[in-house]
């Protein structure tokens, strides 16, 4: 799908139909083409899609974290003068709208979040002592996924190429230290903003008892599960997903 993304001062982005904002927040090793289901049925149906590229590996190693992605956010959503957005993230990108939520909530009319980080990092900065062999990054691309053949040989390549760029590796292993830094258990019971939780119940990444944690801490949360599904419900079952998503809008009156 062509997003049309544009520049305008330091932000790299795309704003696709007319509406609400629902910002997009891809993960770590996930683009934006993760959404395209998401980004095709929402921007015809009432909202605008709006879709920032994350300097994940694009800013210096001190500022290779949740809280200056969360301190990004916060300057792109000013400088294009959102109001009540709701904020859409997957793995990384659910912890960054989580973080930002903590502390601009009176900006967030709602969250949503799927596989995400916050709760409980376990694979996102491991397994990558083999990071040369190829076999060894696919089957752990594969597993991202309940059905290995949703890792296509485009997705592997990229993954590959990431984790063998020494710069970008060191991010993520930064990245990943900043996750288990900005632990969110405190504050989450803090939160009220309206979340609705969209989890795999095959995840491995972050498995189903951090989605139901998400949910007991979120004091208005809503939680579904996609069943044969992992890390990525929004590339496995996109019609699901956007099903659930119309579903808590709707109830949500947003």
């Amino acid at each position: 799908m062509n997003y049309g993304l544009k520049k305008e001062g330091k932000f790299t982005y795309s704003e696709i139909g007319e509406g609400r904002p629902i910002i997009i927040l891809h993960g770590l090793m996930g683009g934006l083409s993760n959404f395209d289901g998401v980004i095709k049925a929402f921007s015809q149906n009432g909202y605008k899609l709006v879709l920032p590229q994350l300097p994940i590996y694009s800013q210096s190693l001190l500022n290779t974290n949740v809280k200056s992605f969360s301190k990004f956010l916060k300057e792109f959503i000013a400088f294009k003068n959102y109001k009540d957005v709701i904020l859409l993230g997957n793995s990384l990108g659910g912890h960054i709208g989580l973080y930002y939520t903590k502390h601009f909530a009176e900006r967030v009319a709602g969250l949503v979040i799927t596989g995400s980080s916050g709760l409980y990092e376990s694979a996102m900065g491991s397994g990558y002592t083999k990071r040369s062999d190829y076999n060894v990054i696919k089957a752990k691309a594969e597993e991202v996924f309940y059905d290995p053949a949703v890792a296509t040989k485009e997705i592997v390549d990229d993954v590959f190429a990431t984790v063998n760029d020494r710069d970008k590796l060191v991010k993520i292993l930064a990245i990943a230290k900043s996750a288990i830094r900005h632990n969110m258990a405190k504050d989450l019971p803090k939160m009220a903003t309206p979340t609705c939780i969209i989890w795999g119940k095959n995840d491995i990444v972050t498995p189903p008892n951090v989605a139901e944690e998400f949910h007991s801490l979120l004091p208005n949360s809503e939680l579904y599960w996609i069943d044969k599904c992992g890390h990525a419900p929004m590339m496995e079952y996109p019609e699901r997903f956007n099903e659930i998503l119309i579903e808590w809008l709707e109830k949500t009156g947003l």
